[in-house]
């Protein structure tokens, strides 16, 4: 069975084909908080750097991951912290 983790860097990998993507899985910082299950893989963290985002707004790229990840939004993850940028970006 694939990961939430392996399973969001896939998506986002297919959808976006990143310079650079970190995927991380930050559910342990949210033990006995919302959202938080036991065995983790409910809160992550996407660092993404994609040509795809190169004159989008801020809150255009997020809405392009999020409808990326709506299936495991809808499923497990509980919450995402997003940071995408295009290549060049500070």
């Amino acid at each position: 069975m694939t990961s939430i983790s392996e399973r969001i860097t896939q998506k986002l990998t297919e959808a976006f084909a990143p310079q650079a993507l970190k995927v991380m899985d930050e559910s342990h910082q949210h033990q006995g908080h919302g959202g938080w299950r036991e065995g983790g893989e409910t809160h992550f963290r996407v660092d993404i750097v994609s040509e795809a985002f190169s004159g989008k707004s801020r809150l255009e790229r997020h809405r392009l991951v999020n409808a990326t990840l709506a299936q495991e939004l809808a499923d497990r993850v509980h919450a995402l912290a997003i940071t995408a940028k295009a290549p060049g970006e500070g």
